[in-house]
C-alpha cells in the first residue's frame, strides 16, 4: 500500500505542489508507442475512480543541463493502492516536480460530482428513488435511478430543489471517519452504504443534506456547482437514466440548446412556444401524407399485376423498389400465379417471391441462394433475398430451376 500523501483528499483547492519521483515504470501499450508511468510522495493528481475521470495537467522538472522540463500528465490511474501519472518521457526516481493540475477540467469534475450527490439525495428523500451508478462524462453526466419511471413533473420539481439548494450556497465538507463511526452512521441511516475496502472511510457531507462515503473531488459550498439542468430520462436495464450538466456545461448546453430552437422555429416560421405543436401538425401531415401514398401504391400495383399476368403460373417482372416489388409480388400472387418480382438498387439486386398457390417460397429462394453463395429466404407464403447485379440473371435460373423441382415433386 502507497504512502503518497493525495492532496485532493484534504486540500480540493490545490493545484500546484511540489513532490518527488518514487517509481517508474513502462506502460505496456498496444500501438507500440512508448508510455511511463511515474509514482510520486505526494500527489494533486486524482486518478481515474468511481465515476469520475483523472486530472490533466503537467509534471516540471529540471534536467540535468539546469534546463527546465515540462511533461504533460495524460492520464492518472490507482493500481494497487499506487496513484500512476501516465507521462510521454521518463523521469527519474528522485527527480523532484513541479505538479500542476488543470483548473478548468478540476473544477468542472467537482461541479459535476457534488452536483451528482445533491441531485441523487434528493431523488432519493422525494421519490424514494435510490441511485445505483453514476458517469461523468465529457459533455453531460449520467445516474442510474432503481425506478421505472419518473414523471415529468417530478423532474422538474426535483430540479427546481436541487437548484434551490444550490442557490443557499451549503458547505460541503469531507471528512475520515474510523469504520466503527461509519457503521454507526450506517445504522442511524446517515449513509445509505459503506465501501467495499476496509479501513478508514472519507465521507463528504452536504450540511442539512447527506453524508456519503466518497474519495472523489467536490466544490466547497453548492453555490460553487453554479446551477444544475436535467436534460432528458431513458429507460435502462437498471431503472431510469437522467441525464444532467451542471455549472458552465449547463450554460453552454442551455445555449447550445436555445439557438437549436430559434433555429427549428426560424425554418418553420414559428416562435419556441408553438414549435411543438407546429412539429406535430406537419407529423400528422406527413403521415397522412404516407397513408395516402401507401394507398395509391397499392392500386397501382393492381393494375400493374392485371397487365403483367399472362398465361402460365410463373410471372417474372421488374419494380423500382424493394417496398413496391413487396406490393406487386402480393398482387399477383393474390391472382393465383407465382410471383418473382426483382428490384435493382445500385450494384445488388433484390428479388422478391410470393406465391398463394402452395408453392414454398422460403425453400425455393433460399436453395437458389445457397448455390450463390449468399444468404435470404422466407416464409412459403412470400420469400426474399439479394445478390449482386451481375449474379441476377443466374439467380432468376435457379429459381425457375427450383419451382419446376417443386412442381414436378
Amino acid at each position: 500500500m502507497s504512502t503518497a500523501e493525495r492532496l485532493y483528499y484534504n486540500a480540493q483547492e490545490t493545484l500546484a505542489f511540489e513532490a518527488e519521483v518514487t517509481d517508474i515504470r513502462l506502460e505496456s501499450r498496444k500501438d507500440g508507442v512508448n508510455r511511463w508511468q511515474v509514482a510520486l510522495d505526494r500527489t494533486a493528481f486524482y486518478p481515474e475512480s468511481g465515476g469520475q475521470p483523472w486530472d490533466l495537467g503537467t509534471l516540471e522538472a529540471v534536467a540535468r543541463s539546469g534546463a527546465r522540463l515540462e511533461v504533460p500528465v495524460l492520464a492518472v490511474v490507482e493500481e494497487d493502492g499506487e496513484v500512476w501519472h501516465v507521462v510521454e518521457k521518463p523521469l527519474m526516481a528522485g527527480t523532484a516536480v513541479t505538479g500542476r493540475v488543470e483548473a478548468a477540467r478540476r473544477l468542472d469534475h467537482m461541479q459535476q460530482h457534488t452536483g451528482q450527490h445533491l441531485l441523487s439525495a434528493i431523488f432519493l428523500a422525494e421519490l424514494g428513488a435510490a441511485t445505483v451508478s453514476f458517469h461523468l462524462g465529457m459533455e453531460s453526466s449520467t445516474i442510474d435511478l432503481a425506478v421505472k419511471e419518473v414523471p415529468a413533473a417530478d423532474l422538474v420539481r426535483v430540479e427546481e430543489m436541487v437548484n434551490r439548494l444550490i442557490g443557499e450556497d451549503r458547505r460541503v465538507s469531507a471528512s475520515v471517519v474510523l469504520p466503527e463511526l461509519a457503521e454507526e452512521m450506517l445504522a442511524r441511516g446517515q449513509l445509505r452504504k459503506l465501501p467495499e475496502r476496509a479501513g478508514e472511510i472519507r465521507v463528504v457531507e452536504i450540511e442539512g443534506v447527506e453524508w456519503n462515503a466518497c474519495g472523489g473531488t467536490h466544490v466547497a459550498s453548492t453555490g460553487r456547482i453554479g446551477g444544475m439542468v436535467l436534460r432528458r430520462t431513458e429507460k435502462v436495464k437498471q431503472g431510469i437514466r437522467v441525464e444532467f450538466c451542471c455549472g458552465l456545461r449547463a450554460v453552454r448546453m442551455a445555449r447550445e440548446d436555445f439557438a437549436t430552437t430559434a433555429e427549428l422555429g426560424r425554418l418553420l416560421s414559428t416562435g419556441p412556444a408553438e414549435l411543438v405543436g407546429k412539429v406535430g401538425g406537419l407529423l400528422d401531415e406527413a403521415r397522412a401524407g404516407e397513408k395516402a401514398r401507401f394507398a395509391l401504391l397499392e392500386e397501382l400495383a393492381g393494375h400493374e399485376a392485371r397487365a403483367v399476368v399472362r398465361n402460365g403460373r410463373v410471372v417474372e417482372t421488374t419494380a423500382r423498389d424493394v417496398n413496391y416489388a413487396k406490393l406487386l409480388a402480393w398482387r399477383i400472387a393474390a391472382m393465383g400465379r407465382v410471383a418473382v418480382v426483382k428490384a435493382s438498387e445500385g450494384d445488388r439486386a433484390t428479388f422478391v417471391m410470393a406465391s398463394s398457390s402452395g408453392v414454398d417460397c422460403g425453400a425455393v429462394m433460399k436453395g437458389a441462394l445457397s448455390v450463390l453463395g449468399a444468404r435470404g429466404g422466407g416464409s412459403p407464403t412470400m420469400a426474399q433475398g439479394a445478390v449482386p447485379a451481375v449474379d441476377a440473371e443466374r439467380l432468376v435460373e435457379l429459381l425457375r430451376l427450383g419451382l419446376e423441382d417443386e412442381r414436378g415433386g
